[in-house]
């Protein structure tokens, strides 16, 4: 097969843009082949380089005394003690997932987990953040439908739990929805595999399933806006198989166990060719490869769809020699590829040979390291008008309004689709702020949260990039885990638009000042950018996944409300209903500032509720649609009507932060009090726990009949 010539329009569909190409051309000093002009063009993508967004990403906070592994590696690696660390890292697979939705979501969960367990960490648990268009848009019952099948049905099959996540609807997300996939592993803390390669003539073995079409040119495809020839782009969509990824996972953790690993590499994005060039480029070595020798599906493939497919259940390898044997024995039991594809060469480069011909010859080290980096203009975001009042509601309308809603009603139909109980350690189970996993053999557990409330970043972004870490802090904190550690997944649009970039660098600057302040450093993350169709951006949706440490189980919070127990709320109430669900849901408004994320009293009020978890029965933080809500939930959890002293609008749904809403009995409630004002945690109570009916105020509604709106809303709007 010739090679087509390279032509402007070639170019541009590899995603360059002219001064670009005009560097490549400088760089070899020649004209790229065909070959090589896929080769730069997977790794120069932004999906693969980061160009856009390196120079912001620096600036996160990514160490503490708790980290082992930060950002660089496939996942992050956090000590929990005892000899063991947690393995995480949440990714995107949003394009696909609009073209193809059961294969983007089902391969994202994939890729995800290959990324934990490459580092030698085997998976215990997973979560998902998944954003869609209105409900009412022709093409979202098909997304949800799609993208919710596909994470079941590869992950049930894997057989890891799902644990937590979110699901939203916006119209922001019409022409282009989110699909960030979450894993998390346990490995012992002496035994993490990383991607250097290290020594010259080393072998260079590729892993697991054969090699085929699908996925050609996906990264390029992530790293571009949707127009109407969307449709075109179904090929680059990967398929998936999770009973091979299984067996891989097995055979790479029983290979990691005979010695013969010196580095390991998932193939994911830009497959063979990202592989190759991280491992080598992170190692100061160059590598060769032979396409001859590589495990191929199909017939008469050429060098170019070998090195940009991404097909999957594929790892990249280099070897002990000397442990070749044993190495080979573990993939042949386990009936998946093994084969030597070349080896690591002193020189900064990276050779492609095809049954003895030369298809690439390139310097490694600019493919990688030294990729383009832009500093790309932005603006801050003008603050917005002062909004209009808010007019005085009946509160009991207004709660229904919101349970009514699918961004805030029951998510089961959909969480129902996924295993939560598989490996037979999961202690709480999606549905409630965040999901906890024993610690298999111990009596330690971790919890898992995400969160992010776009709306508040479009607004706003420092502030919203603030509250997204500051929720994913209260609810590792309201179920009496420790927060430890966090994972971004920043989904903004074009970056070339200085008001996107503005967006960006706003929400870095508010996340990393969280960080700071909450200790839970960066330690992973993903960047997704150019979410757009026909030029209309997404919401800016910085999704943070959070992991926290109970060291007992004795620490969790779980309890649930009881007839006669008191309501506490912890924080203080100002009212803001800027940005809130009850804006945006009862009056179809986006008006008013996100609200204030105050640090010092988030890490305080926290503080608080893990050092007084004894005194606690329920705990929920307050969040979208405010006391109203977090009402509601103590009382469905409980099967108990609850009474609150306050029914004005703003007092209920006001959405203001570093918020608590607590449920003990009276001698316990008085003990916290006391606690409370020592600590100079501001606690107020605000209710109590009784009957079958929830009352604001003089308005009030049976709790059976609340429930049942929110139990069916979901299933009655999509199933």
């Amino acid at each position: 097969m010739t090679d087509p010539t390279i032509t402007p329009d070639l170019i541009a569909a590899h995603g360059f843009t002219p001064e670009e190409y005009d560097e490549v051309v400088r760089i070899l000093n020649r004209a790229p082949n065909y070959t090589e002009l896929g080769i730069f063009s997977a790794m120069w993508n932004e999906h693969c380089s980061y160009k856009s967004s390196k120079k912001w990403l620096r600036t996160l906070p990514t160490e503490g005394p708790q980290v082992i592994c930060g950002p660089g590696e496939n996942a992050g690696v956090v000590d929990i003690g005892d000899g063991q660390a947690v393995v995480f890292k949440m990714e995107s697979h949003n394009h696909p997932s609009y073209i193809e939705p059961y294969q983007g979501a089902a391969t994202g969960v994939g890729g995800i987990l290959r990324d934990v367990f490459t580092m030698g960490a085997r998976p215990i648990a997973a979560m998902n953040a998944l954003s869609f268009g209105e409900p009412a848009h022709p093409k979202t019952r098909q997304l949800v439908h799609g993208v919710v099948e596909g994470i079941g049905g590869y992950g049930n099959c894997f057989g890891v739990p799902t644990v937590g996540g979110e699901i939203r609807f916006h119209p922001a997300y019409n022409g282009n929805c989110l699909v960030n996939a979450f894993a998390a592993g346990l490995a012992d803390s002496d035994k993490i595999f990383y991607s250097a390669a290290s020594g010259v003539g080393m072998p260079v073995v590729y892993l697991g399933a054969k090699t085929g079409r699908d996925g050609v040119g996906g990264a390029t495809m992530a790293s571009a806006e949707f127009d109407d020839t969307i449709e075109d782009k179904r090929p680059t969509v990967q398929v998936g198989d999770p009973f091979t990824e299984k067996r891989l996972m097995e055979a790479t953790l029983e290979l990691m166990a005979t010695g013969a690993v010196i580095s390991i590499q998932d193939m994911g994005a830009a497959g063979l060719t990202c592989s190759a060039v991280e491992m080598g480029d992170k190692g100061g070595l160059g590598v060769r490869l032979d396409l001859e020798n590589v495990p191929q599906r199909e017939d008469h493939m050429t060098a170019y769809e070998m090195m940009l497919s991404e097909s999957q259940e594929r790892m990249l390898m280099v070897l002990k020699p000397e442990l070749e044997a044993a190495a080979r024995a573990v993939f042949e039991k386990w009936d998946l590829d093994f084969a030597i594809v070349g080896e690591t060469i002193a020189e900064d480069r990276f050779l492609i040979m095809h049954n003895g011909e030369v298809k690439a010859d390139l310097p490694l080290s600019k493919l990688a390291s030294t990729a383009p980096e832009y500093d790309r203009p932005w603006v801050p975001t003008e603050p917005l008008p002062e909004m209009d009042a808010v007019p005085e509601i009946d509160p009991i309308d207004g709660l229904r309004a919101l349970l009514a809603s699918p961004n805030y009603c029951s998510r089961a139909w959909a969480y129902q689709q996924y295993d939560s109980q598989v490996m037979a350690d999961t202690v709480l189970a999606p549905g409630l702020g965040a999901g906890v996993v024993r610690v298999h053999g111990t009596d330690k557990a971790l919890a898992f949260t995400s969160d992010v409330t776009p709306r508040y970043v479009k607004a706003n972004p420092v502030e919203g990039g603030k509250q997204a870490v500051a929720e994913a802090y209260r609810n590792l904190v309201a179920v009496g885990a420790k927060p430890l550690a966090t994972t971004d997944n920043m989904n903004f649009g074009n970056p070339e638009k200085p008001e996107i970039m503005g967006q960006f660098v706003g929400a870095i600057q508010g996340i990393g000042a969280a960080c700071l302040a909450l200790d839970m450093p960066i330690v992973s993350g993903n960047v997704s950018l150019y979410n757009e169709t026909d030029g209309q951006g997404i919401l800016p949706t910085p999704t943070i996944g959070a992991v926290g440490l109970l060291d007992s189980l004795d620490d969790l919070i779980s309890g649930v409300a009881r007839d006669g127990h008191v309501l506490l709320l912890v924080g203080e109430t100002g009212g803001h209903l800027g940005q809130s669900a009850l804006l945006a849901e009862v009056f179809n408004r986006e008006d008013g500032d996100a609200p204030a994320v105050d640090l010092e009293t988030e890490k305080r009020n926290g503080d608080f509720i893990l050092a007084q978890r004894e005194w606690i029965g329920a705990c929920t933080d307050l969040s979208d649609g405010g006391l109203a809500l977090a009402a509601f939930e103590i009382a469905q959890a409980a099967g108990c009507g609850v009474i609150l002293d306050v029914a004005d609008t703003a007092t209920l749904f006001g959405e203001d932060q570093g918020r608590y809403l607590i449920s003990t009995s009276f001698d316990k409630a008085e003990a916290l009090m006391i606690a409370a004002g020592r600590a100079g945690v501001y606690v107020t109570s605000v209710g109590k726990v009784g009957g079958d009916t929830i009352w604001f105020g003089k308005s009030g509604a049976p709790l059976s009949d609340l429930s049942e709106n929110w139990a069916d809303s979901f299933a009655e709007a999509f199933a």
